[in-house]
């Protein structure tokens, strides 16, 4: 999830695995999975950083726990 500023100024959280793509008209504009389009004063740059860093986060909680290990073969 990455925090985004709406033009009116108002915060949001947004579900970075929703975005589909984001276009820079100049204004920024994120069109989510299911066609709805948002306007938010972040840069394109900003949004990217936001997702990725999110993503590493995400993934260090893997690194750091490892993943789960599979399941002991049953001897018979």
């Amino acid at each position: 999830m990455i925090s985004l500023t709406r033009m009116d100024a108002t915060e949001f959280v947004l579900n970075s695995d929703h975005i589909l793509f984001l276009e820079s008209t100049p204004d920024t504009v994120i069109t989510l999975v299911s066609g709805v389009r948002l306007m938010v004063r972040d840069a394109v740059s900003d949004v990217v950083a936001k997702t990725v860093a999110f993503r590493r986060k995400q993934f260090e909680g893997v690194a750091l726990h490892g993943a789960a290990a599979p399941p002991a073969a049953i001897e018979g």
